[in-house]
């Protein structure tokens, strides 16, 4: 499929997750770079910046990931009560790599699910 041509079709949300297609037309323009959303779908013109994703997928998978890592980090302290500078050596890339690899889904699949939900900010109704 060509960067700037869509199927026509909305793609699932996992799907445009996982291959960065707009929700609207499933072309390959959701992002302008590994983790910043385009301004726009250049295929079919939906404005990626009314939606608000925000910095929400950062906290859940920095938590999630931590209470992964901090785990297999006693685990393997336990077992084999390896030196401070290789649990370094190890734990910290791998989350790091971990947070960034899976905050480009996690991203794009809050995005994909505010489209086809059509979620809009909450407003409060005044009865009067």
């Amino acid at each position: 499929m060509d960067e700037g041509a869509g199927t026509g079709q909305e793609p699932a949300p996992a799907d445009a997750a996982l291959k960065g297609l707009c929700p609207r037309c499933g072309a390959n323009t959701l992002f302008r770079s590994y983790l910043a959303f385009a301004d726009r779908c250049r295929a079919c013109g939906l404005d990626f910046s009314a939606f608000n994703v925000g910095d929400g997928p950062v906290v859940f998978l920095t938590l999630g990931i931590g209470t992964i890592v901090t785990i297999l980090a006693l685990i393997l302290e336990l077992a084999a009560e390896p030196p401070f500078w290789l649990h370094a050596l190890l734990w910290i890339p791998l989350t790091l790599a971990l947070v960034i690899v899976s905050l480009r889904y996690t991203k794009a699949l809050l995005l994909a699910l505010e489209y086809k939900n059509a979620a809009r900010e909450g407003r409060l109704r005044r009865d009067t």
